[in-house]
């Protein structure tokens, strides 16, 4: 195919558009004018596309040629008029200019597991920033949550954030206020990695106010999305943007979401996928909780920092520390001198002999271990009977206050 597009005048079409003749790029080209035709995890197209592939489907829309099966007449007009307007040429001219490519299925960059979306699976990505798509997708953890967050949710995002990057994990998220963008900040803060999917262009960041942040992790991570340069955001975009989200990601952590949240929809097309879904648990009484619980009451993971994300989502080795509380003298003893210090009373002495027996062992065994307790600090002798020193009497009423 000859190169540019018309751009402007006359009747606005593409050589493309004209006559479809292959080139030296047509798989791309034809993706790239879906990509513009037909809305993100249309499964009737992905079938198309499956079953006849992109030249005839881009054929069928563009000539004379028969309907295709699955849609009304009124759809596939509208199909046909959105196709009337595709120029794949100068979007792909415009994402070059913009510092971005456009990675299709079979291309060395194309993440693999985006193939378990079936029909569903994106026409193509494109994609803003230096690092493998591929790659770094091979090693992430998704982080969502409420766009109204409260400070707690946008600690926990960055925290998390920040510990995934810290312990080599790419961070994705939407690049959306709240969770999303504590996520991402944090990661960034940590020297970490982090991925931004949009729901719109990935030249025209969204929200608006988000354009600092999303500029900076074009420069240091990647921006990433499914709709053609200028497309902009509407809310069932953002919907079918959480499932290249959750397909992306090893699992997808909740920080924050209501009964009707947009997280949740990531998290349960993450476990529809055979991902981990985990959620961050917050107060009972919180609105902005009540989703992620909800999700925990099911077979979600519940999680409280990043060590045990990395350890859900990871190969074997990565394990988070064990989790206990401090560690007291006492602890340490050997099992029957435990029992004889158990066995004194917490005021007062107490002779050998009701000790043993109050411990379960003869007399003599119970001198043994008094006289070693006696060495280690813990008891002291008065007259014939024995008791607790001071420091052991707050160790024994701490330990019982557990119960």
């Amino acid at each position: 195919m000859s190169g540019a597009s018309s751009g402007g005048g006359g009747s606005g079409e593409s050589e493309y558009r004209r006559d479809g003749r292959d080139g030296g790029d047509d798989a791309r080209l034809h993706r790239a004018f879906l990509a513009r035709v037909v809305e993100p995890g249309d499964e009737v197209c992905g079938r198309w596309l499956r079953e006849i592939g992109a030249a005839e489907v881009v054929r069928r829309l563009t000539g004379d040629g028969q309907q295709l099966p699955g849609v009304t007449d009124k759809r596939w007009a509208g199909l046909r008029a959105r196709a009337e307007r595709a120029d794949p040429e100068r979007d792909l001219a415009v994402a070059r200019d913009a510092g971005t490519r456009f990675v299709c299925p079979g291309d060395a960059e194309w993440p693999a597991q985006l193939d378990d979306l079936g029909d569903a699976r994106p026409t193509g990505l494109w994609v803003r920033g230096r690092p493998s798509l591929r790659i770094w997708a091979l090693r992430s953890v998704a982080v969502v949550g409420a766009r109204a967050c409260t400070e707690y949710g946008a600690h926990m995002a960055s925290v998390l954030g920040a510990g995934l990057a810290e312990r080599g994990w790419v961070v994705v998220s939407g690049g959306a206020y709240g969770v999303d963008g504590a996520t991402h900040r944090g990661a960034l803060g940590a020297g970490g990695a982090t991925v931004a999917v949009l729901a719109c262009g990935v030249d025209r960041p969204y929200p608006r106010g988000h354009t600092q942040l999303i500029t900076r992790i074009a420069e240091q991570g990647l921006v990433v999305g499914e709709l053609p340069p200028g497309d902009h955001p509407t809310p069932s975009r953002f919907i079918l943007r959480n499932r290249v989200i959750a397909a992306l990601t090893r699992g997808t952590v909740v920080v924050e979401a209501a009964y009707r949240s947009g997280a949740l929809v990531t998290a349960r097309a993450a476990q529809r996928l055979g991902r981990y879904a985990i959620g961050v648990p917050g107060p009972a009484t919180s609105a902005l909780s009540a989703g992620v619980h909800e999700l925990l009451r099911g077979d979600a993971v519940l999680v409280t920092d990043a060590a045990e994300v990395a350890e859900l989502v990871c190969d074997m080795g990565e394990l988070a520390p064990d989790r206990r509380g401090p560690v007291l003298p006492r602890d340490l003893l050997d099992p029957a001198a435990a029992r004889v210090l158990a066995a004194l009373p917490a005021h007062g002495t107490a002779s050998p002999q009701d000790t043993a027996r109050s411990a379960g062992t003869t007399a003599d065994d119970a001198v043994a271990r008094l006289y070693e307790l006696r060495s280690l600090g813990f008891v002291e002798r008065h007259g014939d009977g024995w008791k607790l020193t001071r420091q052991a009497t707050i160790s024994v009423d701490t330990d019982r206050g557990r119960c």
